[in-house]
């Protein structure tokens, strides 16, 4: 229990999120030169308004797992939320001044699959999609899970399964195209090196350097 009290207060960190959404928000409000970038691929993905469950439900995986991260292991989560945080800020400036867009479709039909996807619509423009936002950081969250060590079976596959069910919803609403998706796991992937790998076996070698002497 006194563990827990410790490391409660790391949780305050978690403000920066809103903070960027608030970022990302300014910026998805501007309209300039929009490019699409789909391709006959993405033409080609159908789709399906009932991937706006996995698509919606990327908020509580975020938070829910940050806090799990930050209980689990605190040095994960600070790395975690610090990956997050700069790989964010680089997708603002790509959005500011690469901006792309990509082609809604016609919703039909009266379900609440379908209300929901409007609902995202209505409230996030088709704007400032590469790279994705929604991909960007579930991806770290798989990356990142690797590294908590003694999780149940059923949370290691709860992590993945809704996180790759996350990562598709982005198509099958078409609120993304595969370059977004691609562009994030790149920019995650060479992020995730430097502060999990790299540093990792940087700090790793000067410790069997000291030993040695």
């Amino acid at each position: 229990m006194k563990s827990l009290i410790k490391k409660a207060p790391y949780l305050l960190f978690l403000l920066v999120i809103p903070l960027l959404a608030k970022i990302y928000e300014l910026l998805n409000s501007r309209s300039h030169r929009a490019v699409d970038i789909s391709t006959s691929i993405d033409q080609a993905i159908p789709f399906l308004s009932v991937f706006i469950i996995p698509y919606i439900l990327w908020y509580a995986y975020i938070f829910c797992y940050l806090i799990y991260f930050c209980f689990k292991d605190t040095k994960v989560y600070l790395k975690t939320l610090i990956l997050i945080v700069v790989a964010e800020l680089i997708c603002f400036v790509i959005y500011f001044f690469f901006q792309t867009t990509v082609p809604r479709p016609t919703i039909e039909g009266n379900n609440i699959f379908n209300h929901l996807v409007l609902w995202i619509y209505a409230n996030d423009r088709p704007f400032n999609c590469f790279p994705s936002i929604h991909v960007l950081t579930t991806f770290v969250i798989m990356l990142a899970s690797l590294h908590i060590k003694n999780k149940h079976l059923i949370n290691n596959v709860c992590i993945h399964v809704v996180g790759t069910l996350i990562i598709i919803s982005t198509l099958f609403v078409k609120q993304h195209v595969i370059f977004d998706m691609i562009g994030s796991m790149f920019l995650v992937t060479f992020l995730y090196g430097i502060a999990f790998e790299l540093l990792s076996f940087t700090r790793k070698t000067e410790t069997a350097y000291v030993k040695e002497k």
